[in-house]
């Protein structure tokens, strides 16, 4: 998920307002408080629902547009990924047939209350299983977090106001020397960028990344997405309670299948969050005009 979120805005550039000279955090001590907060956004989107518009151009070698396609979703996250359900209600604005949602639907709904069952029925020994699955995912995630925070070389840079809220402003930069260990910390090494934490919860309000490095799917063979990739991250407090994501744009160019080469503006906003329940895993509304 590390990879998902960092591959996948600038319009509020505009917001940000530098603010009055006063004595700024030691960076180690910011590290440290930012480090108790940092979760990956697949542990802190399983706790909610909500509606992720998906929009893609394609541009020609002009960086003129040639080809728009949106597509909104209800997300029903889950840790477990059997029972994780995006739910497409409409594509390039027009709704989902609604037979076919109900059919969807349906099959969504069976499949959670056939795993709610099966969960009352498991052994013991089923149980400490699935537990240690789950316990071993969140370690991976760990170990990628806390490589991610030693690759890099940041300098805090000043402070800023961004959409309301006083912000620690932090650039960071591979270490040439790192030596990753995980897939995900070899692939934040080839990120440089910036970052704007909130002063108050310690929390990631907004990232700016561009790609320095080549970065190769499937050994180069299916994808090389080129340096000069372009990535921003917004996320808000919601309710008050929780930061989750608000908004991810990327803008850049790959080659895919060593042959054909394109050139995307992509992004996705999320928005209408609601906590986790089991009625919201099994009660869906029908499409809106």
């Amino acid at each position: 998920m590390v990879l998902v979120a960092l591959v996948v805005g600038a319009a509020h550039a505009q917001q940000e307002k530098p603010l009055p000279d006063k004595p700024l955090p030691e960076l180690e001590s910011l590290l440290k408080q930012v480090r108790k907060t940092l979760r990956t956004d697949r542990v802190l989107l399983s706790q909610y629902t909500y509606t992720e518009k998906s929009t893609q151009k394609s541009l020609d070698k002009n960086g003129r547009v040639t080809k728009t396609e949106t597509e909104v979703t209800e997300v029903y996250p889950s840790l477990d990924e059997d029972l994780s359900y995006t739910r497409v209600i409409s594509k390039n604005g027009r709704p989902v047939d609604a037979k076919e949602l109900e059919k969807k639907d349906l099959e969504q709904q069976k499949k959670v209350v056939d795993r709610l069952a099966k969960l009352e029925r498991e052994t013991p020994a089923e149980k400490n299983k699935r537990l240690a699955k789950l316990a071993e995912e969140q370690r991976k995630e760990d170990e990628t977090i806390d490589e991610g925070l030693a690759l890099y070389t940041m300098s805090i840079k000043g402070r800023e106001v961004v959409e309301g809220r006083d912000a620690i402003v932090v650039d960071f930069r591979g270490k040439p020397d790192f030596k990753a260990k995980t897939d995900g910390g070899k692939i934040l090494k080839k990120l440089a960028g910036r970052a704007w934490v909130d002063e108050r919860d310690h929390e990631v309000i907004r990232v700016e990344v561009e790609l320095v490095d080549t970065i190769s799917v499937g050994l180069g063979m299916l994808a090389k997405l080129n340096p000069g990739a372009h990535a921003t991250f917004r996320r808000r407090l919601v309710n008050n309670e929780i930061w989750l994501p608000a908004e991810a744009r990327f803008t850049g160019s790959a080659r895919v299948l060593l042959v054909k080469g394109i050139r995307v503006d992509a992004s996705r906003e999320y928005s209408d969050y609601k906590k986790f329940s089991v009625d919201t895993a099994t009660s869906f509304s029908q499409p809106k005009p």
